[in-house]
């Protein structure tokens, strides 16, 4: 799957049950934006938002813990998040990954899948609450987070 962003030429794998997907979707995240835009990444993002709840989630990289500190800063009432908080602080402590994770989890913690939500747009102090200012103004807080 084509899902230009993160990179210009960035791909992910996915089949019925899995989703190898790279740098685009993070657990609790996404990407920088290195040749893509924000209007790029966030399509993407809402083609993955369409796979079915149970498929599992393989991202790179073990940023889980920091993306949802992120996250609470957008969604401090988000109680999925603080569960996810909690369960990934014990995973981490017990030295064991954070992934995979699943489109379902994704979409109930994820900022970046989230932009429609109040809190979210409330939190990212927008003058415009549509979905891509929102993503952009957060993925720029993210940058800087």
């Amino acid at each position: 799957m084509w899902l230009p962003g993160h990179t210009l030429g960035h791909i992910a794998f996915v089949n019925e049950a899995y989703l190898f997907c790279g740098d685009v979707l993070f657990s609790a995240g996404c990407g920088r934006l290195f040749e893509g835009t924000p209007a790029q990444m966030l399509a993407s993002l809402n083609r993955l938002k369409k796979l079915p709840a149970d498929t599992q989630v393989y991202c790179t990289h073990e940023y889980t813990g920091k993306n949802i500190d992120f996250a609470l800063t957008l969604e401090p009432e988000n109680q999925a998040l603080f569960d996810r908080k909690q369960a990934v602080s014990q995973l981490r402590k017990d030295n064991k990954p954070s992934l995979p994770s699943t489109i379902a989890l994704e979409l109930s913690t994820n900022p970046f899948l989230r932009c429609n939500q109040s809190s979210i747009i409330r939190h990212a102090e927008v003058t415009e609450a549509d979905e891509l200012t929102v993503f952009t103004k957060i993925r720029l807080l993210r940058n800087h987070y």
